[in-house]
């Protein structure tokens, strides 16, 4: 039997690189870990955990398919463990960045329950933003 303990990575096609990468950079913190132009590839840094953006209209990406849209998107959603969860201060950023968050609500997750916080990437990805479990909203 797999005993699985973490997330190692999640993979996304994008449509617009420089876009994704100024939200998930510049906005959610992520750092440029490595990049592969020649396959269209690029890696950034979440955590302990990659995030891995993978242009459509490169060498991976076309091998994927059409892009994602309101008709295929990739996912639902997928979360990122933040900590410390401060509601306010995290507000505060996602606006002064241009970005609409949703409530604060408690949710289940790998920890238990605890506050979190649904943002939208450029491209329509929902991303939560989970803070440590049995925390207070």
């Amino acid at each position: 039997m797999l005993a699985i303990r973490d997330l190692d990575h999640l993979v996304l096609r994008v449509r617009d690189l420089e876009r994704m990468l100024g939200f998930y950079c510049g906005v959610l913190g992520c750092i440029l870990e490595r990049r592969r132009d020649d396959i269209g590839l690029v890696q950034l840094r979440a955590g302990r955990a990659m995030l891995d953006l993978v242009p459509v209209d490169g060498p991976l990406g076309r091998a994927g398919g059409a892009a994602p849209g309101a008709e295929g998107r990739n996912l639902d959603h997928f979360c990122f463990r933040v900590e410390p969860f401060d509601e306010a201060a995290i507000r505060a950023h996602l606006t002064a960045q241009g970005v609409e968050a949703g409530p604060a609500e408690m949710r289940f997750g790998a920890e238990g329950e605890g506050p979190s916080i649904y943002v939208t990437d450029p491209e329509g990805n929902v991303v939560e933003l989970k803070g440590q479990a049995n925390g207070r909203v």
